[in-house]
């Protein structure tokens, strides 16, 4: 049947209703409803196959019919979960006044809860005059309560029990010596099969490097590997499934998720809300561009550029809010639909901004989202500085937020390789960094503290360089930090020495201990606790895939007491914490600390009430 007679067999459209937004199909069909102020007219564009050409039928939003205030709304009957969509708009293309309407380009659905993506995706496409409908990503239709979660929910633990591991799912499971199946390897299965592994580990808490769709060819060299150029923040990462149909990517994601909780994991995801992918004003209409760029984006002075504290190209206007309600509708998602138990925010800076860049004391949407009840039990980390210079890190809004201490990574570091007066500072970032956080009045799990994270130099790099050599991504070593605080212990590079190879090693189960050890939660990142090595080349991925061996080869976690020998335990009632952490204290002020208050007991492990289940590590 033709795509024309199809339309001409099809139920007709009703009127719809402007709430929930997104799709949200029913026994009789499917609701659709998106924002946009300024847009003149709508189409929805329904297709049968990801590669379609064109569609198989076309929707006018009729604005005298099927609008409600700035929500476009039309229901249409007889769709099932499943069906692929998108949108075209039409309205003013005046970039002076913000706005970039381009009717012949197709676009997500912000809200939209699924994505495919053609064999044939072009980034290009979208950013050229023409119809790019062949090439384009578009959504899909997601019952959310389609899934069996068999009394599944999320976990919970008390951050003084957590050890998180930073993790990417594609490099964790890519290569070959993952030892998973070929058709699984880099995917939400795949990571499923690695769960015995992360649990000999004894790591409690999984940190996913980001899984929200992204742009696979948002990148200089034009390979994305991190997924920090999100295009939705609904939809589970596409490519990420071994799964093909429209519906896997969401159905695997689940499956991973209740896997990691059986095993009394927890899933904390990245997440991206400062920009998107559709970049600068040269970038791609993809989504938010073409419905309300004004909306969506904090823009420069004269409306014709983009702000840009992010460092691709533009900013998320986060304290709008329509995109205040976006962020926190996601949030809600991610944790009510899709049990995740926590995030790290990106740039998390950023969200303190107003529409004019400038920082806010009180900003509107990191108090929604510490606010909202469906929220109230998850993990909140803060990456508490951007791309522009701002920097938070104990002094971020809220009082739920816990922070990346990236103060704690500097001084160790410097620490570590004999740095001119770090001692003072590396004293206080091991009793919980009193002279960051003493004066919020909250736990010592306030610091997230980490030695490396997927920026930068792995845990091996940062004892066998003094610089940094990102030469292998394409980009001439212009990516990544050139502030590393690193010591290469003699010798740049790979060496045979085996004096330096000793003393590397020593480094790193010192930076591990310390990582550990300190008051605080701590974080490692994925290849850390063995020999990922891959010179700072933050965007070459077959260098950031990680290598295993059968069992981790610097160091193993546990959060229960063993009475192993070989291994390092700190055992403490609440009585002995407190003791000691004063003994501590009064160490510290020896060379010049002063900690303001005994902040918590649940310190080092997880002490609390009479328990004595504490962390250990175990240094090979």
């Amino acid at each position: 049947m033709t795509a024309l007679r199809m339309a001409a067999a099809a139920p007709r459209a009703g009127e719809g209703t402007s709430a929930p937004l997104g799709a949200t199909p029913s026994e009789e069909g499917v609701n659709f409803s998106i924002f946009s102020r300024h847009a003149t007219s709508m189409e929805l564009l329904l297709f049968d196959g990801v590669d379609d050409a064109r569609p198989a039928r076309a929707i006018r939003v009729d604005p005298a019919v099927n609008r409600t205030y700035h929500y476009w709304h039309v229901f249409v009957p007889g769709l099932r979960p499943g069906q692929i969509y998108g949108y075209r708009v039409e309205g003013p293309s005046d970039p002076a006044r913000g706005l970039r309407f381009d009717a012949e380009k197709v676009l997500l659905d912000p809200y939209g809860r699924g994505v495919v993506v053609p064999d044939g995706y072009r980034r290009a496409a979208a950013a050229e005059h023409g119809d790019n409908t062949a090439t384009a990503m578009k959504s899909v239709v997601v019952d959310p309560n389609a899934y069996e979660w068999e009394g599944d929910a999320p976990l919970r633990r008390p951050s003084a029990r957590t050890i998180v591991y930073e993790t990417h799912v594609r490099g964790f499971t890519r290569h070959p010596s993952s030892g998973v199946g070929e058709k699984t390897r880099g995917t939400y299965a795949g990571l499923i099969e690695k769960i015995p592994y992360l649990r000999d580990l004894g790591v409690t808490a999984v940190e996913l490097l980001p899984v929200f769709q992204f742009d696979a060819q948002s990148a200089p060299n034009g390979v994305n590997y991190w997924g920090y150029q999100p295009v939705s923040f609904f939809a589970p990462h596409q490519a990420y499934s071994s799964r093909r149909d429209p519906l896997g990517p969401v159905d695997e994601f689940r499956d991973m998720v209740k896997a990691l909780h059986r095993a009394g994991l927890e899933v904390i995801l990245d997440v991206v809300f400062n920009h998107t992918a559709e970049g600068d004003h040269h970038g791609p209409t993809l989504c938010f561009r073409g419905l309300d760029n004004a909306t969506y984006y904090i823009l420069q002075h004269d409306r014709t550029r983009y702000a840009d504290y992010t460092g691709c190209g533009n900013t998320l206007n986060a304290n709008d809010s329509i995109v205040r309600r976006m962020i926190v509708d996601s949030l809600r998602y991610w944790v009510e639909v899709m049990h995740v138990d926590g995030f790290r925010f990106d740039l998390a800076s950023i969200l303190t901004r107003d529409e004019s860049g400038q920082p806010m004391p009180n900003p509107p949407v990191l108090w929604d989202i510490e606010s909202d009840p469906a929220l109230a039990a998850t993990k909140l980390f803060a990456e508490a500085w951007d791309a522009a210079g701002l920097y938070q890190v104990g002094s971020f809004v809220g009082d739920s937020w816990k922070e990346w201490n990236g103060r704690f990574r500097d001084d160790a570091r410097d620490f570590f390789r004999g740095a001119h007066g770090s001692l003072r500072r590396f004293a206080d970032r091991l009793v919980g960094s009193p002279e960051i956080y003493g004066h919020k009045e909250r736990e010592p799990e306030q610091s997230v503290n980490f030695v490396t994270c997927h920026d930068g130099f792995t845990l091996n790099d940062l004892v066998s360089y003094d610089r940094k050599h990102n030469e292998a991504n394409g980009e001439q070593n212009r990516d990544g930090c050139d502030d590393n605080r690193s010591w290469n212990c003699g010798v740049e590079g790979p060496t045979d020495d085996p004096a330096v190879e000793n003393l590397r090693n020593r480094q790193v189960k010192n930076l591990l201990t310390v990582t550990m050890l300190s008051i605080g939660l701590p974080m490692i990142v994925m290849g850390d606790e063995g020999t990922l090595h891959n010179d700072n080349c933050v965007g070459a991925r077959h260098l950031c895939w990680l290598r295993q061996s059968t069992r981790p080869v610097f160091c193993t976690i546990s959060s229960s007491v063993s009475a192993h020998p070989a291994q390092l335990v700190l055992e403490l009632t609440p009585r002995e914490w407190k003791r000691r952490w004063r003994d501590s204290a009064a160490k510290a002020a020896a060379y010049g600390v002063r900690p303001r208050r005994l902040s918590g007991l649940s310190s080092v492990g997880a002490i609390t009430g009479n328990d004595r289940c504490v962390r250990q590590l175990r240094l090979m």
